[in-house]
């Protein structure tokens, strides 16, 4: 979807804001840029919609140059929330959101089902908020209008421009988890640049990180946890991210002991006394099996921090979870695995636990 092919940004004053730079976005696919103030990843991002152009390379969308489009088309064709929301304080709020739709001679009825479905989406009722101004509402919601107001015209792609960081931490986190559910809803190809760690592996299907205008490593969030690449990277995600914050498919168990073949359960080749996972050929959760019985699971996310998943943890007897991407069977969860990754990750000294 978005391809960035050797890109370098070199500024007239000779400053080097990035270096040959090469990396995809597949379709649906979020991914997050982090790095250091002065990293190159906004000057990435700004980019793909030519607010910035690249000194040499070239960025691609669906295998177009960007720029052999119609740059007003361009921009339309991709949402963009920024850090400083910036809602047009004269507007009501579904007249914000109607912005592009209106610009792109959409029919009044259909910007008014589309006004109406985003905020219902992220939890603001129309007929309450509609015709209110944006300084009638909270910075959190004025936030979500900045989202919807991207989403508007229904765009493919979406630029993410640190849109949380001036929020308070219990907003913050409200809205990293209404992302969350959006894009497993939506699936739009999400470019999101955060200055914070733990939000940056909550969030993204990949994570790239960037020092000095170069991509130092570019992974899914457990890898980078799991392999960093360099001490750089190893540093930088040691000094950002709590063991708490872990995603789950990060602690479960990949090895399959607690896993077995839907044909296994079929021809009963597994050890009966034990919880036993189900999965099929393609991967996909089928349920579980003990003593010869069908048993009811429930199941973890595969994005879900540890200290959510010990909430639900705790709430329930359960002592085994499939941890799941979608349908698709990611690992599995139990208090041991738990237990060890805590052990192997806390840091004690003189007895007190180092944070």
């Amino acid at each position: 979807m978005i391809e960035f092919k050797q890109v370098s940004k070199t500024y007239p004053d000779g400053t080097e804001a990035m270096k040959d730079i090469s990396f995809k976005v597949e379709e649906s696919e979020m991914v997050t840029l982090i790095g250091p103030s002065g990293c190159g990843k906004t000057t990435a991002m700004k980019m793909v919609n030519r607010l910035i152009e690249p000194t040499s390379g070239s960025i691609l969308i669906n295998g177009e140059d960007v720029n052999e489009y119609n740059i007003n088309e361009l921009r339309w064709n991709i949402g963009y929330v920024l850090q400083e929301i910036a809602l047009f304080p004269h507007m009501t709020i579904s007249e914000n959101i109607s912005v592009v739709p209106e610009m792109k001679k959409w029919k009044r009825n259909d910007i008014r089902n589309r006004t109406h479905e985003l905020m219902e989406m992220v939890g603001l009722d129309p007929s309450t908020y509609e015709n209110r101004y944006p300084r009638e509402l909270s910075g959190g919601q004025q936030q979500r209008i900045g989202v919807v107001r991207a989403l508007a015209a229904d765009p493919d792609i979406i630029l993410m421009d640190e849109p949380f960081s001036a929020l308070d931490p219990i907003s913050r986190e409200q809205l990293q988890e209404d992302i969350r559910s959006l894009q497993k809803e939506i699936k739009k190809t999400v470019l999101f640049v955060t200055h914070d760690m733990d939000e940056a592996m909550a969030l993204g299907d990949k994570v790239i990180l960037m020092k000095d205008g170069e991509i130092i490593q570019h992974d899914v969030p457990q890898q980078l946890i799991l392999n960093p690449k360099t001490e750089f990277v190893r540093d930088f995600i040691g000094e950002k991210k709590s063991p708490w914050l872990t995603a789950v498919d990060v602690i479960a168990d990949h090895d399959n002991k607690h896993v077995i073949t839907k044909q296994c359960f079929e021809t009963g080749n597994y050890p009966k006394s034990e919880i036993a996972i189900i999965k099929d050929e393609n991967n996909q959760f089928k349920g579980a099996v003990k003593n010869e019985e069908f048993i009811s699971l429930k199941t973890l996310d595969n994005d879900l921090p540890l200290y959510k998943a010990a909430e639900i943890l705790e709430k329930n007897e359960q002592t085994i979870y499939p941890v799941v991407k979608g349908k698709k069977l990611a690992g599995v969860l139990t208090y041991k695995d738990i237990v060890f990754y805590l052990k192997r990750n806390t840091k004690v000294k003189n007895g007190v636990i180092q944070t």
